[in-house]
């Protein structure tokens, strides 16, 4: 291909900090966003901790007429697409409307929104549900809000795969630029931290019960015993190289280099899950050997069988403690939709400042998990390449690698 497909502005909104820089500066000081659930009472509920978006104000970025229109997921996703925007230095008007797209990923969708309804719903009656619960809880409801805010006419798509969607709608922003889209916003977010959202939850049985915010969420520990929910994600600009250097785009961030994804086969098969050759996959889809990955941002489950099993992935492919393997998410909890989102901003923020953000809380690394993890305080590494990965609930599984452009 000759064209390259690089980000040129990330807009975050996450539970420990609230714009890129402010987010940034908290995952590499450790500070969790990770507390007891303020939005309503959860003491009868087996999860109490979140990971918050704490202070957002929706009146202070979007328009007040959308507000009522659209749910928190989409408040957010709009606020970071137009934070992104602003990065990227890219004024919409000034691009060709059919020459700019927008692919998100979307997991749960508006249930917030969607819970106010049926409350409305089982307590007044019918005529009292809002017309805009047709479209609020949609799962493309935020790709298309972003678009007609900012008339963007091109491709626009949603990617449904849970955790693992925003590496595949990333996949897709960077064949949409090969194929001479101008001009591409991606990424996700997800809201789902309210009683309709969280119950819809509990039957993955994968949530941690404790009551430590230091605690709760242990990927690859000896002690772990689940995740805890967040909420929040990260949009991304995604322009061809050339393009972005024409128009004197005030930075680069990385270049889009290679992305795959796989599912898992089916439980009790026998057959080996579908990580590892998704990785393979996006390492050959990048150009990349093994030894040109200077950082993996894990998946992290936190749940001791699936951390087990990505371990064995990320072995398969570097060797025990083969590559710094980092996961900052442990500092917001699982965003799904906004997850792998959030988990590329970082990455490229890494790959900026070349240095490595820690995993918070972890300490002594569980039976077969031989691996690198970067823990507590930064690690200064020299960063070319950095790999992505992600699984979604039901068996999706991608992997995206990202580089210093040049």
């Amino acid at each position: 291909m000759t064209r390259a497909a690089v980000v040129t502005g990330i807009g975050v909104a996450a539970p420990n900090g609230l714009g890129t820089e402010a987010y940034w500066a908290a995952t590499l000081a450790g500070r969790s966003g990770i507390d007891r659930i303020s939005r309503f009472d959860p003491a009868g509920y087996p999860v109490r901790l979140a990971g918050e978006v704490r202070g957002f104000d929706a009146a202070a970025h979007v328009p007040s007429r959308l507000i009522p229109q659209t749910d928190n997921w989409t408040h957010l996703g709009l606020t970071a697409a137009a934070w992104a925007l602003a990065d990227a230095g890219a004024d919409p008007a000034a691009f060709p409307e059919y020459e700019m797209a927008v692919v998100t990923a979307s997991s749960s969708g508006g249930t917030e929104f969607g819970q106010r309804e049926i409350e409305r719903l089982w307590t007044r009656g019918p005529s009292w549900v809002g017309a805009y619960q047709s479209i609020a809880w949609f799962y493309a409801a935020t790709t298309g809000q972003i678009s007609i805010r900012h008339g963007m006419r091109g491709p626009c798509g949603v990617v449904c795969t849970e955790q693992a969607g925003a590496l595949d709608a990333a996949g897709q922003a960077r064949a949409l630029v090969w194929q001479g889209t101008r001009l591409v916003v991606t990424g996700g977010t997800d809201a789902s931290l309210c009683p309709y959202g969280l119950t819809a939850q509990l039957s993955k049985g994968t949530f941690s019960g404790g009551d430590d915010p230091r605690r709760a969420y242990l990927p690859f520990d000896a002690d772990a015993g689940g995740h805890v929910p967040g909420e929040g994600g990260a949009m991304l600009i995604v322009e061809d190289a050339t393009d972005a250097r024409q128009r004197r785009a005030p930075q680069v961030y990385g270049v889009i280099a290679g992305q795959a994804a796989t599912f898992d086969p089916r439980p009790g098969s026998g057959r080996e899950p579908g990580l590892r050759r998704a990785i393979e996959l996006a390492l050959a889809d990048a150009g990349v050997a093994a030894g040109e990955v200077d950082v993996v941002f894990a998946d992290a489950a936190g749940v001791p069988d699936a951390d087990r099993a990505e371990a064995a992935a990320i072995t398969a492919v570097f060797g025990p403690a083969g590559v710094p393997v980092t996961a900052p998410k442990t500092m917001t909890g699982r965003l799904y939709a906004g997850g792998a989102a959030l988990d590329l901003a970082c990455a490229l923020l890494a790959l900026r400042d070349q240095v490595i953000p820690p995993t918070v809380g972890v300490g002594r690394l569980a039976p077969g998990c031989d691996l690198d993890l970067v823990r507590d305080v930064p690690r200064e590494a020299r960063l070319r390449a950095a790999l992505v990965v992600a699984r979604g609930y039901g068996g999706f599984n991608a992997a995206a690698v990202v580089a210093v452009a040049g």
